[in-house]
């Protein structure tokens, strides 16, 4: 892990297409923005395991895919 210091309105570049900039820090509560191509997404972190653990259980479904072969099959 790389931690740098940054103030209010520095910024960080990433890949060449992705900028990180502070936007306002209150306490211990840091806000960014984040400049990225459309295609790059960009989630929290807690919204991005939620998501990944919803794919894992639509794959270990099954019953699902059962139904679905029966539906087309």
């Amino acid at each position: 892990m790389l931690a740098l210091s940054r103030k209010k309105n520095e910024a960080l570049i990433i890949n060449n297409n992705v900028e990180i900039t502070i936007l306002e820090i209150k306490g211990d509560q840091v806000k960014i923005g984040i400049t990225a191509p459309k295609e790059v997404p960009v989630y929290r972190k807690e919204v991005y395991l939620q998501i990944q653990n919803a794919n894992k259980e639509a794959v270990a479904d099954t019953e699902g895919l059962a139904a679905l072969k029966d539906l087309f099959g």
